[in-house]
């Protein structure tokens, strides 16, 4: 779509006509061409408008990834209506927080959800109509014509509304509008290696940036996306052979996972042009059995939900492990173009010096329209200038490469999903037997770091491993699991500074000793 204005309406409805019967998407169900995508996303326009949903609305899409999320997000989007995807991994109340606090009125959702969407119905009060994947979805469109209901996308109408933890530990509605999307994706589709060739692995939840955003990016040169509904790392393997997959994005944690597949060193990879990486840091030692696995370039990105994914890469000719430039690993690269970052003082907003560490501030055209009917949240987070502040702390290097050394805020970010503290605090202190507890992120060779609970037991409790035990099963009832602490360990008094806050960096620092960087 380049050099006109971008729209999810627009992609579809102009890869329709320039390759019509050309697959789209790839995935278990069989092949989708542009044109049935097109067709499809304009029956479930017509399917929207008759349950009343127009332009604004918010429409709610509940599944692993599976092609008809695209029907959905696009079909949404020729209405001006918006998709907002739910996390699957959430505990079903906080599924019910997302679609309650969007004010969905409709919802798609997969059979595997059934129980779930069944136990929060009552709390859904805008929910209108729930839609089941599956026949009931197929005659939901049948029953609608294939013709373009003919709305003309405006580079402001909100394009998805995905969810991200805060500064309240409730995930608030990150509002990305197709502009947003423009300013990225008709640019980096050069720095990704993507062409209309491309065949682009759709591997990460598409309720994420990197997996929703990444899709995209290759659809909007008309590459076929290959969508991939659950991460199994051998079945990864088969997938890019058979696909003869090009090109992909993926977390950390996955690579290492796939690297330690048994067989993996038969695996046939030719294909394979690129692989992006990023949402968690990768160890040199590790990267270097990613890079000899797969036989590929590799690419770092780094960026935020709210800036519509990645504001920063670190090239393919940066990445030098055990040569002389081999430090740049740990760096996340160069900010594109488009896009201005400043290091400063987070307290005063003064410029840091080069080699400096400060909080990164980003400001360009891909920053979030705001938070869904949060506009204090997010004033805290961009200022009258259009500065977003990421929370991140580092520094800018001499030639000009950003290295990330720690996280101005407390979240924990584990193989590549957001995990606020206090959510977890919340939780873990409902039970008998916690006085007072802090979490805080631990390295973890996996996922990069992971929870761990610090906590104060009320007198008479046992400290052992069945309390240890008992206060991890107890976070499960409540929490989606990837949230709840791997681990416990009990201590006689939280630090705290005079006002009552808690010291976490002081909790954070035995685990973090030695390590260069203390973000992921």
């Amino acid at each position: 779509m380049s050099g006109k204005q971008w729209s999810l309406s627009g992609l579809v409805r102009d890869n329709a006509a320039a390759f019509g019967d050309r697959v789209a998407i790839t995935s278990e169900a069989g092949p989708v061409s542009w044109r049935q995508l097109d067709e499809r996303s304009n029956q479930v326009a017509h399917a929207l408008a008759a349950e009343g949903v127009g332009p604004g609305a918010r429409v709610a899409f509940l599944d692993k990834n599976t092609p008809e999320f695209f029907d959905v997000l696009m079909g949404a989007g020729k209405l001006g209506a918006v998709m907002v995807p739910v996390n699957w991994r959430l505990a079903p109340a906080e599924m019910a927080h997302i679609i309650e606090d969007s004010a969905a009125t409709v919802l798609v959702y997969g059979a595997e959800y059934s129980a779930a969407v069944k136990e929060i119905g009552p709390d859904l009060s805008h929910l209108q109509r729930r839609v089941l994947l599956g026949p009931e979805y197929e005659d939901w469109l049948a029953a609608q014509p294939a013709t373009d209901p003919g709305y003309q996308a405006q580079p402001d109408d909100v394009a998805i509304q995905l969810y991200t933890s805060g500064t309240t530990g409730l995930p608030k509605g990150a509002m990305l509008v197709n502009s947003n999307f423009g300013a990225i994706l008709d640019q980096v589709v050069g720095p990704w290696r993507l062409d209309p060739s491309s065949v682009s692995a759709v591997a990460m939840p598409l309720f994420h940036i990197g997996g929703s955003g990444w899709a995209l990016a290759g659809m909007t040169v008309g590459a076929r996306s290959v969508v991939i509904r659950e991460m199994v790392p051998s079945e990864l393997i088969r997938i890019f052979e058979t696909e003869q997959v090009t090109n992909a994005f993926l977390v950390p944690a996955v690579l290492q996972m796939v690297c330690a597949t048994e067989g993996v060193e038969k695996a046939d990879f030719g294909a394979l042009r690129a692989i992006k990486y990023g949402a968690s840091p990768i160890t040199d030692e590790a990267l270097k059995r990613a890079i000899a696995t797969f036989g590929c370039e590799f690419i770092q990105l780094y960026g935020l939900t709210e800036t519509t994914g990645a504001i920063t890469q670190l090239d393919g000719a940066d990445h030098d492990p055990g040569g002389p430039r081999s430090r740049l690993l740990r760096s996340v690269g160069k900010p594109y173009p488009w896009v201005e970052i400043r290091i400063v003082d987070p307290d005063s907003g003064e410029e840091r010096s080069a080699g400096e560490v400060g909080e990164l501030w980003a400001r360009g055209p891909q920053t979030m329209k705001g938070y869904w009917n949060k506009p204090e949240d997010t004033a805290r987070v961009i200022d009258a200038e259009g500065w977003f502040r990421t929370g991140d702390a580092g520094y800018r290097d001499e030639d000009g490469y950003i290295f990330l050394t720690d996280r101005i805020k407390d979240m924990i970010v584990s193989g590549g999903e957001n995990i606020y503290p206090a959510e977890v605090e919340n939780a873990l202190a409902s039970h008998p037997a916690v006085a007072d507890v802090a979490v805080i992120g631990v390295p973890d060779e996996r996922w990069g770091e992971t929870p761990k609970a610090m906590v104060v037991l009320r007198p008479g409790a046992g400290s052992g491993p069945d309390q240890a035990a008992s206060i991890i099963s107890f976070a499960r009832e409540r929490l989606a699991h990837y949230k709840c602490p791997t681990s416990v360990e009990f201590i006689e008094v939280l630090p705290r500074n005079p006002s009552g806050k808690v010291l976490k960096r002081e909790l954070r620092e035995p685990y973090w000793e030695g390590r260069a960087r203390r973000v992921n």
